[in-house]
């Protein structure tokens, strides 16, 4: 049976994110207590270093680390995301974002750290210009989807941002004279798309969902080997495959490693799961092999998983359970 290299506690509610700085020194988790807590290795075990309490007036549901690791934004609850400066031992918010009309679900920073962008229940997707002296200012409001919008994410090298919702699809969007628009609509899921993660060179997307699948997406440039039409010279995504019966309950979270290139799963059903690609799959028809099920992970639906950006096979997990735990599977590469 797989043990978790150490279970950290401290908060008082459900766990919604766990999340790593690029240097990989830090993890960040927050939950319902309204909290942020930064947990760091200390005489070789995790210890909590910083507790922003009051963080927000309600949940917090995700912490994104800048590019450089000097800043931090947080969703929450409350519609608003919260900037704090990190580059000092003294953690300080910076800035206050404010638009939205509901819950904020999830805030990503784009790879130059240039651009953020938000999601929220209110169905719609913000991206911010980050400027000088910390200011932000708000570049697009675009009312794409049809529902609550779970996740976004930008794609790892390029200006792309990808977006997840509980109207089933996913949605990629890119910078059109001086405006935002979506380029691609990707359809396939039967039921909310909770989580979305790009592999390490962006070509290809992972999502999730409550239908139980996890769904390969890869993208097919103008001029493609494969003679994959694509209109008006713009990228086409299909899904090449769909890993289906692993999972008996929604898919909330999924972590592709850029490292390692192994997928993490989280589950309503208490699990994590490990997938990697097989050697020598076909690029248009990939086989992603299980390689391990981690029953009770959790005592309760585990709601994030995050690998750790600088060490291979470090993974962190967080739970209703109201704990967040740190798994090595190092030796698994």
């Amino acid at each position: 049976m797989t043990t978790a290299l150490e279970t950290l506690t401290g908060h008082k509610d459900r766990v919604w994110n766990v999340s790593w700085n690029p240097q990989g020194t830090i993890l960040t988790t927050c939950g319902s207590d309204r909290s942020i807590r930064l947990w760091a290795k200390e005489g070789g075990t995790w210890i909590s270093k910083n507790i922003l309490t009051e963080a927000h007036s309600r949940t917090v549901r995700f912490v994104a680390w800048s590019p450089c690791g000097n800043t931090m934004a947080s969703a929450s609850f409350d519609a608003t995301v919260n900037i704090w400066d990190c580059k000092s031992g003294e953690i300080e918010c910076i800035a206050t974002l404010e638009g939205h009309e509901n819950e904020v679900k999830c805030v990503s920073w784009s790879a130059s750290g240039s651009l953020l962008a938000t999601c929220s229940r209110d169905k719609s997707v913000w991206v911010w210009e980050v400027g000088e002296d910390d200011e932000y200012e708000c570049l697009a409001v675009m009312p794409s989807h049809t529902q609550d919008v779970k996740k976004v994410i930008f794609h790892p090298n390029d200006d792309i941002l990808a977006s997840a919702s509980y109207d089933n699809s996913i949605k990629l969007y890119k910078e059109d004279s001086d405006d935002w628009s979506v380029f691609c609509t990707l359809n396939g899921h039967e039921s909310t798309v909770w989580s979305i993660a790009f592999n390490s060179s962006g070509e290809r997307l992972a999502s999730c969902s409550d239908d139980r699948t996890v769904k390969i997406w890869q993208e097919y440039k103008p001029g493609n080997s494969e003679g994959i039409a694509t209109p008006n010279k713009e990228s086409v995504w299909k899904c090449v495959c769909t890993l289906s019966g692993h999972h008996d309950r929604p898919i909330y979270d999924i972590s592709w490693c850029r490292l390692t290139g192994a997928i993490a799963t989280s589950c309503g059903d208490d699990t994590i799961h490990i997938f990697k690609e097989q050697e020598n799959s076909d690029k248009n028809a990939p086989i992603f092999n299980l390689l391990l099920t981690i029953p009770e992970a959790h005592s309760e639906d585990v709601n994030s998983v995050a690998w750790n950006p600088t060490v291979a096979g470090l993974l962190a997990s967080g739970s209703d359970d109201g704990s967040v735990k740190l798994w090595d599977f190092s030796h698994m590469f």
